[in-house]
């Protein structure tokens, strides 16, 4: 865990106490006041950004708490905890020790379930990032493994992290495929360093896992995809939980946070290359595996609203986690609390629906991107950019539209027209419903030197 705090608001003498518990008071009677805020993050789960990584490195929670410290003389801290995954700001949250904490869905309905069960009640209020159709999490195996499909994984070894997002992807895929999750693969619980490290090693057939890390083991040609949860196409996010007592206790600072999340979304939004460069800094992230998440066509978008289908999702995902013994059960309703951000954003306009993905090159002349409205354009552009003057080249997925690296995807020429795709059996898929056509599978090479004979 990575702590960092930050200070804000009127100098306190050296012989002040400091605040000791979340969201706590201290000071002399009649003197200056500190309070301590903190915050539980995931700086490497990048769709969770604008309320953790992102968020922290433009202080905007910071620059909001400095303004009600002025007004209200007291001394606002916020310490930024950094984990691995939400089970332990989970646990934090239910000791009273973290205020405010951002998680995946299944880590959301497990945090409201542990609340309610250990007297600490916790309020799901608003959104990260967020895929309609469940793109952010992928089933990926080795480079050059012999498997190809969902089902090949029978009787394999597969390491997920338990009650995470990713594993619930795996669950619903596996049920789809006809598999029993629990007893048709052997699941190993692994923390997703931990499991990564086991696919290189070899001691698992296949990881399946959340942003960014299936994204950054293909950059690295450490992986290969197996299976797009977009497939699914069942919603999936990342969203912001709050201790009911600190919102009960400190509305108005949950209200600052609240109107920092909206500001850094903004931000991300409207410099999407910016923000990728910050958070690989903070992170160590490469930032064209950031951008391919968080950019202006990434697989993640980014609203804090909580919108109807995702909330609808949400409780479709209660019975995996009943299933899998992990809840007993959840009052999805109960735990949604809207009003904090109502009263934090009134008055900002509603973010649209995502548009679908469009082919994008990041070059490297002005560190710009560039969109196009096809795969076939794409690859011409980046031919005649060269080789040194690209730093990644992104397609979506011909039927699922999740964004992946064009070197890295499956491609199919059909006639005039190039597909990409982000796993070898969604391009065989697609090559079987239309072999009429005379669709077939290439490769990258082949692909980008159709793309230059249509051109021509």
């Amino acid at each position: 865990m990575r702590t960092r705090t930050k200070a804000l608001g009127p100098v306190l003498l050296l012989s002040l106490p400091l605040a000791t518990a979340c969201g706590g008071v201290s000071g002399a009677d009649g003197g200056s006041k500190t309070v301590t805020v903190t915050v539980g993050y995931q700086s490497k789960t990048i769709n969770t950004v604008t309320a953790g990584t992102l968020l922290r490195s433009l202080g905007y929670f910071e620059q909001e708490l400095a303004a009600r410290g002025k007004k209200d003389g007291v001394t606002y801290k916020v310490d930024w905890q950094d984990y691995a995954t939400g089970a332990p700001i989970t646990a934090q949250m239910t000791a009273g020790k973290i205020d405010i904490g951002s998680m995946g869905d299944f880590p959301l309905l497990i945090n409201a379930a542990r609340g309610k069960e250990l007297k600490q009640p916790t309020h799901l209020v608003s959104v990260t990032g967020y895929n309609l159709r469940g793109g952010l999490n992928t089933v990926v195996t080795a480079p050059g493994s012999k498997l190809q499909t969902l089902t090949d994984l029978r009787g394999k070894k597969v390491s997920t992290s338990v009650g995470s997002a990713a594993d619930g992807t795996l669950v619903r895929a596996l049920q789809r495929a006809g598999i029993d999750p629990e007893k048709g693969i052997e699941k190993l619980n692994q923390q997703p360093s931990v499991g990564a490290s086991a696919l290189q090693a070899g001691s698992v057939d296949a990881l399946s896992q959340f942003v960014a890390w299936p994204g950054q083991l293909a950059f690295e040609g450490r992986a290969t995809a197996l299976y797009d949860g977009a497939e699914l196409n069942l919603p999936t996010f990342h969203g912001v939980t709050v201790r009911e007592k600190f919102a009960a206790d400190r509305p108005a600072v949950l209200d600052d946070f609240l109107r920092a999340q909206r500001k850094a979304t903004e931000y991300l939004r409207t410099q999407p290359v910016a923000a990728a460069e910050s958070v690989a800094k903070e992170t160590g992230l490469p930032a064209e595996v950031v951008y391919l998440y968080n950019g202006a066509n990434g697989i993640a978008a980014f609203d804090p609203a909580l919108r109807p289908e995702l909330l609808a999702a949400l409780k479709e995902d209660v019975p995996v986690l009943k299933a899998a013994k992990l809840v007993d059960s959840v009052d999805v309703d109960a735990f949604v609390d809207p009003e904090p951000l109502k009263r934090a954003t009134a008055g900002t306009r509603d973010y649209p629906a995502p548009a679908p993905a469009r082919p994008e090159l990041w070059l490297k002349e002005g560190n710009r991107t560039q969109a196009f409205e096809t795969p076939a354009a794409l690859l011409k552009a980046l031919k005649a950019a060269g080789p040194g003057g690209v730093r990644a080249a992104y397609v979506p997925d011909a039927v699922t539209g999740t964004l992946w690296f064009a070197d890295k995807a499956v491609w199919v020429a059909e006639g005039a027209e190039l597909r990409a795709f982000v796993t070898p059996a969604g391009a065989k898929a697609y090559v079987d419903q239309h072999a009429g056509s005379g669709a077939r599978i290439v490769s990258f090479a082949e692909a980008s030197a159709e793309a230059g004979a249509l051109a021509s």
